[in-house]
């Protein structure tokens, strides 16, 4: 039963990781109605860049989190900017798709010209080891207690930016009606940016949290945890924040549970999986809403 437990506590972890990631693919797709499947890489990004503050420089790990935050911020917005915005205001959700995966091969790339190909030790940004339950047969690392409260905050002060500020209220009338938003005044083109902002800083407390967790870093490790993180996005109901959260814990659960109990090989099998059969019997996810458009 304890064996169990931990498991279960290891699984919320991951699907906390897994849920912040999903923020920035949901928020994304919500505004700006187009996936960045480059969204992944910023993690891997972020991931470099507080391994060169924190091991190169000698910098806080904290400090180092909130440079990484600035340099993914920065990134995501150029991106955005350059490659997105042109062919989102042409009309090309398509050639968009297409830039997206463009963009996160240049990532990939850069970072195998600048780091090598070489997986680099992480070295954790939390140094508390953990709390001893039960007598000492049930063990819960610091990392993972701290990923869990990082991803509970994150929705809470996201849940009550968009429902509580201008900004926000802004954002959800894009997301609902983006030339009626134009004609109140509101600068749509703005409020994207400001979404791929936020999201691209979250993919860097994502990158810190999951290098965290499993240290080693190489120029793909945010590739496929930033696919997963596109199923969560799916599983909760793409768009809704707090589906985005559910989805992340569920399929953390049962990606863990899955390499335990049934087959590590198997796993990821499993979990996109889950994809296919989220998208035939409920395609807007457990949190979505169906959309009904007049004719």
């Amino acid at each position: 039963m304890l064996s169990f437990l931990n498991y279960l506590i290891s699984g919320i972890s991951l699907g906390s990781i897994y849920a912040i990631i999903a923020l920035g693919y949901t928020m994304v797709y919500g505004i700006a109605k187009m996936l960045n499947f480059a969204h992944g890489d910023f993690i891997m990004v972020g991931g470099y860049a507080i391994f060169t503050c924190m091991i190169t420089l000698g910098m806080n790990p904290f400090v180092s989190i909130l440079i990484a935050m600035g340099v993914c911020l920065l990134i995501g917005v150029g991106t955005e900017k350059i490659a997105y915005k042109p062919l989102r205001e042409a009309g090309s959700p398509l050639a968009v798709l297409i830039t997206a995966i463009g963009v996160s091969y240049l990532l990939e790339n850069l970072a195998l010209l600048i780091f090598g190909s070489n997986p680099k030790s992480f070295t954790s940004v939390v140094s508390w080891s953990g709390l001893t339950l039960a007598g000492g047969q049930l063990r819960i690392q610091g990392v993972t207690i701290v990923t869990i409260v990082v991803s509970l905050a994150v929705l809470l002060v996201l849940q009550w930016f968009v429902h509580g500020t201008r900004e926000g209220q802004a954002m959800l009338a894009v997301s609902q009606d983006r030339g009626a938003a134009t004609l109140m005044g509101i600068n749509v083109n703005h409020t994207i940016t400001l979404t791929f902002a936020i999201g691209s800083a979250l993919a860097a407390v994502a990158g810190a949290l999951l290098c965290s967790a499993y240290p080693t870093l190489t120029p793909y490790t945010g590739a496929m945890p930033g696919i997963k993180a596109f199923v969560a996005a799916v599983l909760g109901g793409i768009g809704s924040i707090p589906g985005a959260m559910i989805g992340g814990i569920v399929l953390g659960v049962i990606e863990i549970l899955a390499r335990t109990y049934i087959s590590s090989q198997l796993s990821d099998a499993i979990v996109f999986g889950i994809l296919v059969v989220v998208l035939l019997v409920k395609p807007t996810g457990i949190l979505g809403k169906n959309i009904q458009e007049k004719v």
